[in-house]
């Protein structure tokens, strides 16, 4: 057996009001008339990062230059992140109209090609292109990633084992992504799958200490996987700069309302959790080979998967766990504020998430995916039931 190694990885994790919110949005750039992505992310850029310096919103560049992405402030409340991000696009509609350029949101784009998509011209991206090849090629996905603040870091890996276990649910809320590259995937979300190929990326390992994860940190730097804990791509992960448990499961949210419940439902649950904590109890966790299974599912069947539910491995279609979990933890919503957001999600489930609705419009249209893609424009603009209406 090999010595101790001696952990060189001390990471504090700093100070947050429990139960803050944080939203991030990735969005991408559309030619109106075509639906086609375009990379003019950068001639954008510069003047929308000043004008968000003084504000509580930021405006930013992600990895292909087809895409922006929009982050609140840290909001007190669902309501107060959201305004932020309402904000936000705002801010970038101002620069987009005039320019001739569509915004749109999900997974994945209907028909874009990989090969037709530029990087952005920083550092860090060119290294992660050139470690990770042709997979990092095509890594054509967008998401949202939600932070919620948790005051103790003892609570941290409690609340990520026993959240994991919701991963499925809030991943077949936000399917979005059932096409790539012009081909229908039967998948509800190709995202999830296509994101896991990235070193470091995937279901987070069940850890149970902090001590642990900063082992495990030391490990990864040691042997050069990564150069600090910003690349740990975890569907769940903390975010110790931050002081919070951000959620990466979740395909891009094609509406700002949808974007809403599912960051209401992710702020309930953390905060049962941390209750359950505080009066003493030991929260549920399931085997890791559960959550394995549980995400394919929810990538593959969305809304109409069974999942396994508990570490005895009852099954409950999504669906039903989902309106009972919404109807058990309504009191904490309440409590929080987000009540109307929290029960928005019996919407999705009522009327179908992005990735029924795109399905919809492409069997009425005989497969058109230019049409899917104006529906999705239609959606970010307006809501998901104007298109369907239509």
């Amino acid at each position: 057996m090999p010595a101790c190694q001696t952990v060189l990885v001390k990471l504090e994790f700093a100070s947050s009001a429990r139960s803050t919110v944080g939203i991030e949005w990735e969005i991408m750039l559309a030619d109106p008339a075509t639906g086609d992505l375009v990379g003019r992310a950068p001639e954008l850029l510069d003047a929308l990062e000043a004008e968000s310096e003084s504000e509580r919103h930021t405006v930013t560049g992600e990895l292909l230059t087809n895409t922006i992405e929009v982050t609140s402030g840290i909001g007190d409340s669902v309501a107060h992140a959201i305004d932020d991000i309402a904000n936000a696009i705002a801010a970038v509609r101002t620069a987009t109209d005039p320019a001739g350029i569509e915004l749109l949101s999900a997974g994945s784009h209907p028909f874009a090609q990989w090969y037709d998509q530029q990087v952005t011209d920083k550092t860090r991206y060119h290294k992660l292109i050139e470690r990770t090849q042709w997979w990092g090629r095509n890594m054509m996905i967008w998401g949202i990633h939600v932070h919620i603040g948790v005051e103790d870091q003892r609570k941290v890996f409690p609340i990520i084992n026993a959240l994991a276990g919701f991963l499925p649910h809030l991943q077949s809320l936000s399917a979005s992504s059932p096409y790539w590259a012009g081909e229908r995937t039967g998948y509800a979300s190709n995202r999830a799958l296509v994101f896991q190929q990235l070193p470091t990326a995937g279901l987070p390992w069940p850890l149970s200490e902090w001590s642990e994860y900063e082992s495990y940190l030391d490990d990864m730097v040691r042997t050069g996987v990564m150069a600090d804990a910003t690349e740990v791509r975890w569907d769940i992960r903390p975010a110790p700069r931050w002081g919070t448990i951000e959620v990466r499961a979740c395909d891009g949210m094609s509406t700002l309302p949808e974007l809403a419940a599912v960051t209401a439902l992710t702020q309930v649950l953390v905060e049962h959790f941390s209750r359950q904590l505080d009066e003493g109890r030991t929260l549920p966790e399931m085997p890791a080979w559960f959550h394995r299974e549980n995400k394919w599912r929810a990538a593959r069947y969305g809304l109409d998967a069974r999942v396994i539910v508990d570490a005895d491995g009852t099954q409950r279609p999504v669906r039903e766990h989902l309106a009972e979990t919404l109807e058990e933890l309504a009191p904490v919503a309440v409590e929080l504020g987000c009540l109307r957001e929290f029960t928005s999600n019996a919407t999705t489930l009522e009327n179908g998430a992005s990735y029924e609705r795109q399905l919809v419009i492409a069997n009425a249209t005989g497969g058109d995916l230019g049409a899917v893609v104006q529906h999705l424009i239609r959606e970010f603009r307006s809501g998901p039931e104007s298109s369907i209406e239509e």
